[in-house]
């Protein structure tokens, strides 16, 4: 019994000598050795490695995969003077561990840093651009440039900034206003070019009609007036032919026309019976 109790001690000995001396690190992780407030040597690679006891060395630990920083929603002004609330975020990570723990030393220390950093570099490139660069138009080429003012200025924390976004950007509250009425007005001015625009357009269409119908009435009257004057001249020359065939039938046929024309059930006519009108009522 005595044997397996000093057995149990031996090892218990053994495994708390062996965690004295050894550390591990993981895949995710990267460690800065310290012996005596002094870093000596960087780990990186995975597995276990050793040590001199505590309290001569001891071991920070970091993780070596992308973070996150978030912020909180800050004021900024652009070049037009427009007040914006920009809501960002970053991903970073730690290359350089020592540097890492001598400038910063923990990852709150870190995001500390970086919230001063990424602010400052935000609210002086978005300074340098309109609201409508910022919003829309040019957006991703200003993040792109915040990105790398920032991973340079971090450069010196062991920090590389891989990407800085925002989230949104929103205007504030009282200016909201002041904006939307400002693009109805410019709407309501492109309206009223465009109704302008479309109303001198109409005019145009309609002189052209108007002066295309006036060419067509004006073509169509003098077709109407050469079909009539030939007609006219046909009939003439019917006539002529059949006052050249029998000029007393034709005169008799004149006269009964005239009669018809004259004469009716209320005509009452004073001529002497012996007129030229009525003779061929005497034979």
């Amino acid at each position: 019994m005595r044997g397996l109790i000093w057995i149990g001690a031996s090892i218990l000995g053994v495994v708390m000598v062996l965690s004295m001396v050894t550390f591990t690190v993981d895949e995710t992780n990267q460690a800065v050795v310290v012996r005596m407030g002094e870093p000596v040597r960087v780990v990186k690679e995975p597995g276990l490695h050793f040590k001199l006891p505590f309290p001569v060395e001891t071991v920070h630990k970091f993780d070596r995969r992308l973070l996150e920083y978030d912020s909180a929603p800050a004021q900024i002004y652009t070049k037009d003077k427009k007040n914006l609330i920009v809501d960002n975020y970053a991903r970073w990570r730690i290359v350089d561990p020592l540097a890492f723990l001598k400038t910063v030393r923990t990852e709150a220390g870190a995001l500390s840093r970086l919230d001063d950093i990424v602010y400052a570099v935000l609210r002086e490139e978005l300074g340098r651009h309109t609201l409508s660069e910022v919003v829309a138009k040019n957006r991703e080429l200003i993040m792109r440039t915040v990105t790398q003012k920032c991973d340079a200025a971090t450069e010196k924390l062991g920090i590389e900034v891989v990407d800085v976004r925002i989230k949104r950007a929103d205007l504030p509250k009282e200016n909201e206003r002041y904006v939307f009425d400002r693009m109805r007005a410019e709407r309501h001015k492109m309206a009223n070019q465009y109704r302008s625009e479309g109303e001198e357009m109409a005019l145009k269409i309609r002189a052209q009609t108007d002066l295309e119908k006036r060419r067509i009435l004006a073509e169509a009257y003098r077709k109407a007036e050469e079909i009539k004057g030939e007609g006219d001249a046909e009939a003439s020359r019917i006539y002529a032919e059949a006052y050249r065939k029998d000029p007393e039938f034709y005169a008799f046929i004149r006269s009964l026309q005239a009669y018809d024309a004259v004469m009716d059930s209320s005509t009452v006519l004073v001529l002497p019976p012996e007129g030229p009108f009525f003779r061929y009522l005497r034979r």
